[in-house]
């Protein structure tokens, strides 16, 4: 029989205890032995629990028991986690994790010393929850190579930019909907609504796309605050919708770019019709095309079930799943994975007369325009001429309030 140890008692943590009892056979059937929780680590009192004489608050109470082989870590966050995470692969146990800021910061640190120690240091609900990503890019993409990768990662905003367009609520309506559901957090949605929960993911996948580590403090980074509701029929009149993309892509000799920011996605674009609280990542393989992976980014038991397959194949393969999985240790960079291509844009500009604005954007179209603002869509252009056009209309006395990339079909 395997022992295992969860960190973190919270949602995920107690959904891979409810995996694992309800599931039992088919663990064992595919693990090709019984999987039982032996120990929980949480600091909060459980001593009226069923499972009470399973809870510890003492780490080391995991690391001294040579009956434990895999640790599932779901406490979150790094402050913690990532010490924690270190003893137990320093140990010889592998850890299963879906904690994205530990992978998107430590990835390469923890891939290389799970290796060092004969162990598996395993993520796949880091990015996709539920949905595969990280198994089929790293097993059935292996032959490939992925020189881009788009994705809708973030499944609370989504949904709001879908209830925005569904039914014409604006920002602040859209996020106290989330909340109410549970999809966002009560005190500090920013994480999702600011992008950075995307920024982390992208790191992981573009990461394991071009083999070294890329750090999340060196994508640009934006998130959904700014669109209104004029933009999003904007977008609706092109024949688009607006989505939180996080991309990456490769350039020519070997250089990346990555970012995560608000785009206008054309109708004709697989990602345009993913709709709620789903995920999308479409990649770009060599050999293969194009591929998407969809489904559902978060839950309790769909992202406790990535974590338990996790848990089997760390008890299966062990460490010799890093002969694929892994990527190389990196510096971070000075500055920024800035994309040089020019793209269409959509800008909308407050305190500007459409005529003004179309006659200095250069070649385009006149979206909208009122009383107090102005859009229109600029053929094409890059990130740094479009930097340079909010430049020109802040000295006109207007303000570049908002600027969309647009992806192609």
């Amino acid at each position: 029989m395997a022992k295992i140890a969860i960190l973190g008692f919270g949602t995920v943590g107690s959904g891979v205890l409810e995996v694992c009892r309800r599931n039992a056979a088919a663990i064992a059937r595919r693990a090709g032995e019984p999987v039982e929780v032996k120990a929980i680590l949480d600091v909060r009192d459980f001593s009226d629990s069923p499972d009470a004489a399973l809870f510890t608050k003492d780490i080391q109470d995991i690391l001294s028991d040579p009956e434990i082989k895999v640790v599932v870590e779901t406490i979150g966050g790094t402050k913690y986690a990532y010490p924690y995470v270190r003893q137990c692969l320093e140990s010889g146990r592998s850890v299963c994790t879906s904690n994205k800021e530990m992978v998107a910061t430590y990835g390469a640190e923890l891939l290389a010393l799970a290796k060092a120690h004969n162990a598996a240091f395993l993520f796949e609900a880091s990015v996709g929850g539920g949905t595969p990503i990280i198994t089929p890019m790293h097993q059935c993409l292996a032959a490939n190579h992925i020189s881009e990768i788009q994705g809708i990662v973030n499944g609370t905003t989504n949904f709001m930019l879908t209830k925005m367009k569904r039914e014409n609520m604006d920002f602040d309506q859209a996020l106290k909907i989330a909340q109410q559901l549970g999809y966002a957090e009560t005190k500090d949605p920013g994480d999702d609504v600011d992008g950075r929960d995307a920024c982390r993911k992208i790191a992981i996948l573009g990461s394991l796309a071009c083999g070294h580590h890329l750090y999340p403090d060196n994508i640009p980074t934006r998130g959904i605050r700014d669109i209104t509701v004029a933009d999003v029929k904007a977008a609706d009149q092109l024949d688009c919708a607006i989505k939180l993309i996080a991309w990456y892509r490769e350039g020519e000799k070997g250089t990346v770019a990555a970012g995560v920011e608000p785009m206008l996605v054309p109708s004709a674009n697989q990602l345009a019709g993913v709709d709620d609280v789903f995920n999308a990542v479409l990649m770009k393989g060599d050999m293969l095309g194009d591929v998407i992976f969809y489904g559902k980014g978060a839950g309790k038991l769909p992202t406790a079930s990535a974590v338990v397959a996790d848990v089997i194949d760390a008890l299966k393969e062990g460490s010799k799943i890093h002969d694929s999985l892994f990527w190389q240790p990196a510096e971070k960079l000075d500055g920024m994975l800035t994309d040089d291509t020019s793209y269409p844009y959509y800008i909308r500009a407050t305190g500007l007369s459409g005529a003004v604005l179309t006659s200095i954007a250069g070649p385009g179209s006149l979206v909208f325009e009122n009383e107090r603002e102005a859009a229109c869509l600029v053929n094409s252009a890059t990130a740094a001429e479009m930097q340079a056009l909010a430049g020109k209309i802040a000295l006109l006395g207007g303000q570049a309030a908002l600027v969309l990339k647009k992806l192609p079909e």
